[in-house]
């Protein structure tokens, strides 16, 4: 029995293998390494040294450089652009500057905090302002507060903090409620940037990773996150960090005034971009830019706990927040998409005729059967992912207009031993709904699998893609 069952996942192995191989075999011109791209462009480490941009560490995110390349390799036309999963809003503030009109879609409230802060911020923020938060920074008003307020603390975050900064910060709360409302945005982001360093903890990919000090265990192997700073050397480094940043800011804004260099201007959807993306017009956009979630486990409510518990959210709105995103982590519940959009029935039949897709799910769901799947909710979160994909890409089919370019970020995955080429099927589902697939643009270095699929079936580099796709 054994036997049969090793030769029949061999045997469905093959078949998407010889699937895959011929799909990239379709695509086999347009597949092409980019020495440009790197993996410090197509993540948040290019802006680190970025001024105003650096603030918030996005892991998730791309860098502003990339947006600038790809504009300029492409010779993207004036216009409006959308970036469907804003995250904090690298993508529109950078199209900004290169002077389009720049709308973003985000769920999570850090995102959303993110970009209306900088929003404030670049819209002129006022001379008196920036002289209390300097004030703020050099004098600590918040330890001299005798009060304190109190803020959400979820399962997964109870613990993050010692007892002297979990004291700092809520006294830090209490004594920015006394601000103006501009004084106290700016504050109150300063402390969001801060969280993580300030914790016993890390963001590592699906969870957060607990350090050896908090006394909470987290793996077999203690973890040991060096340095975690104190509050207030955290926060007034941050606050300087930001006065600094502002004020070379304000100068190259200046500068590209005199130039006659016009900016554009960022609007923001505070929603799902399922719920958004059919309320928007046709044609709207000259170009859409964006990294949605990959389809690897990893669950940004979980990964951005503090910054949520922070901002209020408890636990019941975490639920939901989960899972009103798109279907990316194995706790992700099957979505009604018809009822969210009946016109969706054209690309959800398109992604189950999808013959590579289909193949990987009719294997995962035979895995499942046989018990050899390491968590059942693979299968529900693989499909979830692609369906609602279709969605997506068919919808921003609909609102580019022709000529009109789709960037988009992300990485292929593996799971029980099988490689999915997210690139290939995507990219297949595009061309159904009006894309021409101008390139998938490979970087240089790809990307290991997991540490635990490489033990069970050895190390596999898997593609890490930038996809352009012209609106025909």
């Amino acid at each position: 029995m054994l036997l049969l069952e090793q030769s029949k996942n061999i045997q469905i192995a093959e078949e998407i293998e010889v699937l895959s191989a011929k799909l990239e075999n379709k695509f086999a011109d347009i597949i092409v390494g980019d020495s440009h791209l790197s993996r410090q462009i197509v993540s948040f480490q290019a802006n680190k040294q970025r001024p105003v941009y650096r603030w918030y560490k996005y892991k998730e995110g791309f860098s502003a450089e990339l947006v600038h390349y790809l504009f300029d390799k492409y010779l993207v036309k004036n216009g409006n652009v959308l970036d469907p999963f804003a995250g904090v809003g690298t993508a529109l503030f950078a199209s900004k500057e290169e002077g389009y009109n720049a709308y973003g879609i985000e769920l999570l409230p850090i995102g959303q905090e993110i970009i209306r802060t900088r929003k404030f911020v670049e819209n002129g923020i006022k001379k008196d302002t920036l002289t209390r938060l300097e004030e703020w920074s050099n004098k600590k008003y918040w330890k001299n507060s005798k009060e304190e307020k109190s803020f959400v603390e979820l399962r997964i975050t109870h613990g993050a903090y010692s007892k002297e900064t979990k004291k700092a910060i809520r006294q830090y709360l209490y004594a920015i409620d006394s601000e103006s409302p501009q004084v106290k945005q700016i504050l109150l982001f300063a402390l969001l940037c801060v969280l993580e360093s300030v914790s016993y903890t890390r963001k590592d990919g699906q969870y957060l990773r607990w350090d050896y000090r908090s006394g909470r265990t987290c793996g077999e192997k203690p973890f040991d996150k060096g340095e975690i700073q104190s509050f207030d050397k955290a926060i007034t480094s941050k606050l300087k960090e930001i006065l600094s940043d502002l004020s070379s800011w304000k100068m190259q804004t200046d500068l590209f005034k005199l130039q006659n260099h016009n900016q554009g201007s960022v609007f923001l959807y505070e929603s799902s971009c399922l719920d958004q993306l059919p309320k928007l017009q046709n044609n709207l956009f000259a170009a859409i830019i964006t990294s949605p979630p990959y389809c690897n486990r990893y669950d940004y409510t979980r990964t951005y706990a503090l910054e949520l518990a922070m901002l209020g959210i408890d636990e019941e709105n975490l639920r939901t927040l989960r899972q009103k995103m798109l279907s990316c982590t194995v706790e992700n519940k099957e979505k009604d998409l018809l009822a969210v959009n009946p016109a969706w029935e054209m690309p959800l039949a398109v992604a189950k005729d999808q013959k590579l897709l289909h193949e990987i799910l009719a294997y995962l769901e035979y895995l499942k059967e046989q018990n050899q799947l390491n968590n059942d909710g693979i299968l529900r979160m693989v499909k979830g992912y692609f369906y609602e994909m279709s969605c997506v890409i068919y919808e921003c089919s609909r609102i580019i207009q022709q000529g009109g370019y789709f960037f988009m970020v992300n990485d292929n995955v593996k799971y029980a031993g099988i490689s999915i080429s997210v690139d290939l099927i995507l990219s297949d589902l595009a061309s159904c709904f009006g894309f021409e697939i101008k390139n998938i643009l490979v970087l240089p270095q790809g990307k290991g699998n997991s540490s635990q699929q490489m033990g069970q079936h050895g190390r596999e580099v898997l593609r890490k893609c930038v996809y352009a796709w012209r609106k025909r």
